[in-house]
């Protein structure tokens, strides 16, 4: 593929970015040889699914020892791989002196990882070596489920004049999490994204899975939830890769794994849909009041039960009848096609509303 000049490519990235659905990121997890990051790159230009090259340039791991990226060396290697296939490409900086070797180097899209934006800091320190700069900038979710220190790290980000911001959720660290790497925690990801309407939010099923075998379905549930693309990683050889050789496939797989995914669209332009729709939506709208008012309902009779403990010194709190609810509404939830896991969650919301009503009560 014949070379792209700065200018041109600058105006493809911002094209892409701003029009293109679903959006592909793909690449390995690092950049280890400059032969494997350039055949990695003529692979996925091949597959022509692909919008920009990832590598992994600089590694934050979480024990010394580990492989912690080949460093700015491969840099050169990025670019060369852009030169021959015409591919953007795209690195995760962490530091003020990253982002500035990977400017130089002519890197068309900086990401900041998870472990970056958990840390105000650090992430200061990356957007005042953006200033001036007009480069799109990705920002991941921070490790820990805190959607304010994402929201954060994007307001440091936007004051510091980035113009193009976009969102990476790649899923939180979970105590007890056993089938993901990384808990999705989609309702998180949704909420941020109902709050950031303007801006792309990208799916990372490599680091949600940990995986390769789950990768297709967290890939095909996160366009089914409207997200605006993928960043998947991609290795010539998965499992001899020099950091998370588990998560990772060819970049043959991936345009097979592309091509069996369903691509949904936001809207439909029949009149029949949005005439079925508003009817279903309508009566969700009348199911949620009726919800409303039957919760109120329960949290009036939840204060009359604390005028009762409050007067006998009983205490708010009475584990046998809260575990007698849940097993209760367990077994209705299941005759009804709920899942447990929404019982406990729904349940556990209305009781900590209960206790902070009687709380008042007692406390009067």
């Amino acid at each position: 593929m014949q070379a792209i000049d700065t200018n041109s490519m600058k105006e493809l990235v911002l094209s892409k970015w701003n029009s293109k659905r679903p959006l592909i990121i793909s690449g390995p997890c690092s950049a280890e040889t400059e032969e494997q990051v350039i055949e990695t790159a003529q692979r996925l230009a091949k597959t022509g699914k692909v919008d920009l090259l990832r590598a992994g340039i600089w590694k934050p791991r979480t024990r010394p020892g580990s492989f912690e990226g080949i460093g700015t060396k491969g840099l050169p290697w990025m670019q060369q791989a852009r030169k021959i296939t015409g591919l953007p490409v795209t690195v995760e900086v962490a530091t003020g002196k990253q982002v500035e070797d990977a400017l130089h180097f002519g890197v068309d899209v900086l990401w900041i990882g998870a472990r970056t934006t958990v840390n105000p800091f650090s992430v200061q320190d990356v957007a005042d070596a953006l200033r001036g700069v007009d480069v799109p900038v990705l920002i991941k979710n921070p490790i820990n489920p805190d959607l304010e220190l994402w929201i954060g790290a994007v307001e440091r980000v936007a004051k510091a004049g980035i113009k193009n911001i976009g969102l990476i959720h790649r899923g939180f660290s979970a105590y007890g999490n056993t089938e993901y790497r990384n808990a999705p925690m989609w309702h998180l990801a949704i909420e941020m994204k109902r709050r950031n309407p303007g801006m792309i939010m990208i799916n990372d099923p490599s680091h949600i899975c940990g995986r390769r075998d789950i990768l297709q379905d967290v890939a095909q549930k996160a366009i089914d939830l409207d997200m605006d693309g993928l960043i998947i990683e991609s290795h010539i050889d998965p499992d001899n890769a020099w950091s998370d050789a588990k998560q990772q496939i060819t970049p043959e797989r991936l345009a097979e794994m592309l091509g069996d995914i369903t691509w949904r669209k936001e809207d439909s332009g029949s009149e029949e849909f949005h005439v079925a729709l508003e009817k279903l939506r309508q009566q969700i709208n009348h199911l949620d009041d009726e919800l409303m008012q039957i919760l109120g309902q329960r949290m009036k009779i939840a204060e009359k039960i604390g005028e009762y403990k409050k007067n006998n010194d009983i205490t708010i709190l009475q584990t046998n009848r809260w575990n007698e609810i849940l097993e209760r509404a367990f077994k209705q939830g299941d005759k009804l096609g709920l899942s447990k896991e929404f019982i406990t969650k729904y349940f556990d919301a209305v009781h900590m509303e209960s206790i902070n009503h009687q709380n008042k009560i007692m406390n009067a």
